[in-house]
């Protein structure tokens, strides 16, 4: 039979015919560092595919097969009218394999590739010693040693250079990217060999600036290229150093910057190189400057007025694009900076929610953001609200969001698009960091607590622009957004608080929604209190109590105290917006006086000990007294026996009721 047809007659074991499992392999690790993932566009719907991964876990089998379908295809046609007669069917797949072998025969390198094909069965082997498999490279690398340029562009052998590339030592791998000096750029364009040139940028670094430099004066037309715009934009987001992508980026500036444009040569003209857009900049002055920044504008119309090749998604673009709008902000002349922004916005208008995955793209929707008009700022919340939770869900994208919220004056159009949507993905948000960031940022915004400095300092690049654009105070506009968002929040915190309140990150939220949420709190309170009685200590070690669980109890505990701890100041930031009175009142009405004791018997000491401190401060609350009642002094000395951890402070709280 034909390899195609024993490939479609094959079948898999049944689990019970296919005897005991083996044993799993310890495999060797190779020297080859793990693989970065290019950054991904909330657009799509599936992962990215990156120029570094190809179909290298094929079995040669597999390849070998494939590759007959690919070359007696035309033969195959005829096969459906001989399949009746057996002995007609065995002559003609006779006749096939023949004419097969003759015309593998009269390929070039078909002994070669016979040879190499061979050793690459062994070599590609996943249970292989270190020391078997550098035997097996050197003899594979001995076999394709001087002519892997003329072999590498096809589908079979590309993947045999891939693996010893993959596999070999630093000195295989610079042979190879050597021996391919000058075929770089047709590499790239290639369905196959793409995948070597990303591997040998991302493993051979001395070699990265040549590869880089092939590219060069081609770089624009290979990012709209469908196979050379993936290695371009791994190359530049996952290998590149910053004099690496100064490289790439150079034909983003025209014709006349590439021959003042140094990258390479002394130090000094390197660091200059570094700083791009900038540091060519430097040096010019009234026309040539003008000269520069049209051919850039020029290149990225090119760019963005061609959608369907895919590099509106690549951070190159994005990189370019900011460099153009930070030059264009620092124009003196302020009416022409904003009609070069305005004709740069219109041009990418309709693709800004594929930019804003990446660091440079989502700082690009910011500036139109902060510079826009209200037409502007709608057409944009427009673009963003069908991704909404992917937004949410990524750390470039998520600030893009945030902004929005700081800045656009019409909170009834951010309400209804934007904060909405926020709140009704909730159950899926809150168990990503970054999804408890987008629901904690309706609330509390730029609060330290939730936000390191470096967001902080990224999120405030926009104030100097909002204060020139928006009109609303700040604090109106914030208060706007927290209760636009409060109602549903508070809702769904009545509905699942218990159950998220047992995920330490759930945890987290839901302490502030709480405690900096606006409107009636009493059916969320009320939930979080009734988790509370259930039997202390719970009898099943795989459903602990809420007071067990050490982040729930301290949300307990800052919800009782009203608000959070400062280490700074020693004493407790009060939120203005919650009542820790109420709570504590509901504490007692709804736990009760059972539980109450047997948790300050044990974990939940500290929570006792707030609860008293809190009631203690009111004398004229009835509650007081009821929890002094609970704890005679028969109680007490319980406690104190119990020694559980914070029993000094809950006595403490006692002695003040």
């Amino acid at each position: 039979m034909s390899p195609a047809v024993q490939k479609a007659h094959k079948k898999r074991q049944a689990a019970t015919q296919a005897g005991p499992t083996a044993k799993k392999l310890h495999l060797e690790k190779t020297s080859e560092t793990k693989a970065k993932k290019r950054s991904r566009p909330i657009t799509s719907s599936l992962p990215e595919d990156s120029a570094d991964t190809s179909d290298d876990d094929e079995t040669p089998e597999e390849l070998l097969e494939e590759e007959a379908e690919h070359e007696d295809a035309d033969v195959q046609m005829g096969d459906d009218q001989t399949v009746k007669n057996p002995n007609a069917a065995k002559e003609s797949h006779k006749e096939q394999r023949v004419l097969l072998a003759q015309r593998k025969a009269a390929k070039p390198h078909s002994a070669l590739l016979t040879d190499a094909k061979r050793a690459w069965t062994i070599a590609r082997q996943k249970n292989l010693s270190k020391k078997e498999r550098t035997q097996h490279i050197q003899e594979l690398m001995d076999i394709i040693r001087g002519k892997v340029k003329d072999i590498v562009c096809k589908h079979d052998a590309s993947r045999i250079v891939q693996t010893v590339v993959k596999y070999g030592g630093q000195k295989e791998r610079n042979e190879i990217a050597e021996e391919l000096k000058g075929k770089y750029r047709e590499l790239a364009q290639s369905k196959y060999s793409k995948f070597l040139v990303t591997k040998l940028i991302r493993l051979c670094p001395t070699y990265r600036p040549t590869i880089l430099r092939e590219f060069q004066g081609h770089v624009l037309k290979m990012l709209l290229h469908r196979e050379a715009s993936g290695v371009l934009s791994d190359a530049f987001e996952l290998y590149a150093n910053a004099y690496e992508r100064s490289i790439l980026l150079r034909d983003f500036y025209g014709k006349e910057a590439s021959l003042f444009t140094v990258t390479a040569g002394s130090e000094e003209e390197k660091e200059r190189s570094k700083r791009r857009l900038k540091g060519l900049m430097e040096g010019l002055e009234g026309e040539r400057r003008k000269r520069v920044l049209n051919a850039l504008k020029d290149n990225l119309v090119t760019i963005y007025n061609n959608p369907d090749k895919g590099a509106v998604v690549h951070t190159i673009v994005h990189r370019a694009l900011w460099e153009y709008l930070s030059a264009v902000a620092e124009m003196e002349d302020e009416a022409e900076a904003e009609k070069l922004r305005r004709e740069m916005f219109e041009t990418c208008q309709d693709v800004l929610a594929e930019m804003v995955h990446t660091r440079d793209g989502s700082r690009v929707v910011r500036e139109f953001i902060a510079w826009g008009t209200a037409k502007d700022r709608k057409h944009i919340v427009k673009a963003l609200k069908p991704h909404i939770e992917r937004i949410c869900k990524d750390d470039e994208a998520q600030l893009v969001l945030f902004s929005a919220l700081d800045i656009i004056d019409d909170t009834k159009l951010t309400a209804k698009s934007l904060v909405s949507d926020v709140v009704s993905a909730a159950p899926t948000l809150y168990t990503s960091s970054q999804g408890r960031r987008s629901l904690i940022y309706l609330v509390a915004p730029r609060t330290r607590r939730h936000f390191t400095p470096a967001q902080i300092a990224t999120l405030a690049e926009t104030d100097a622009a909002r204060a020139k654009t928006s009109k609303k105070d700040d604090e109106l506009r914030t208060s706007e957004i927290r209760k636009a968002a409060s109602e549903g929040l508070l809702s769904w915190v009545a509905d699942s608080g218990a159950e998220v309140s047992r995920d330490p990150g759930g945890s987290l939220v839901v302490c502030e929604i709480m405690l900096d949420a606006d409107g009636d709190k009493t059916s969320a309170s009320e939930t979080l209190l009734k988790a509370l009685c259930a039997p202390y200590p719970s009898s099943d070690p795989a459903a602990p109590h809420p007071i067990s669980l050490a982040h729930t109890s301290r949300l307990y505990k800052t919800l009782l105290q009203g608000g959070h701890f400062s280490h700074a100041t020693k004493t407790v930031e009060r939120a203005p917006r919650f009542s820790a009175l109420d709570f504590a009142q509901r504490f007692v009405q709804i736990v009760g006086r059972d539980n109450t004791v047997a948790m300050a018997q044990g974990d939940g000491a500290f929570v006792v000990a707030v609860l008293c401190e809190q009631l203690a401060e009111h004398e004229v609350v009835e509650e007081r007294k009821t929890v002094k009642g609970w704890f005679d002094s028969k109680t007490r000395k319980a406690v104190e026996a119990a020694a559980p951890k914070g029993v000094n402070v809950l006595l403490e709280g006692l002695k003040k009721l």
